[in-house]
């Protein structure tokens, strides 16, 4: 897939229109929010996989759930726009404390000064980047970041799945 994504920017740049052959959209200066097959419910394998995989690790069958997988096409990295509701509230700056005590998280989070986690920043990076923390608007429980992880060094799943468990074991989730 990176090999066609190479092409099809080099074709743009050159001018030419982008040869599609294994995707079924073209992946340079696109965003894809599918590229798997759906179910019978409109969810795909890569967002059903995480359902489960995090119910499993928190052994919780009934945790409610719900996720949208989007490709973008990069070389490195895993991104997830996060959105969590704990049982009671914590605040933004307690949130930042927390995830910044947790094992392997990084919290780069000042978006006033234009300090968030990007693909490019973590690539080759062991660590998950956390940043863009806030209140969730719609809920005085919520709270919203952004991760980044590199994905050849460790999975997008697996790295919030550990983040919520540190959370619960802290007791604020």
């Amino acid at each position: 897939m990176m090999d066609e994504l190479e092409e099809q920017t080099e074709a743009i740049a050159a001018g030419k229109k982008p040869t599609v052959a294994a995707t079924s959209h073209q992946l340079a200066y696109n965003v894809i929010p599918g590229g798997w097959k759906p179910d019978a419910d409109g969810y795909n394998e890569e967002e059903m996989k995480l359902v489960h995989e995090t119910r499993k690790i928190l052994h919780d069958p009934n945790l409610p759930i719900a996720a949208t997988c989007v490709r973008v096409p990069v070389p490195i990295g895993h991104s997830e726009s996060v959105l969590i509701e704990t049982e009671k509230k914590i605040s933004v700056g307690e949130a930042r404390l927390v995830l910044g005590e947790a094992p392997g998280v990084m919290v780069e989070d000042d978006p006033y000064a234009k300090i968030y986690p990007t693909p490019l920043h973590v690539a080759g990076r062991d660590e998950v980047y956390v940043g863009r923390i806030r209140d969730d608007i719609s809920s005085d429980r919520g709270l919203m970041l952004w991760m980044v992880s590199d994905n050849l060094r460790k999975g997008a799943a697996l790295n919030a799945v550990q983040i919520a468990e540190h959370a619960l074991d802290m007791g604020v989730l």
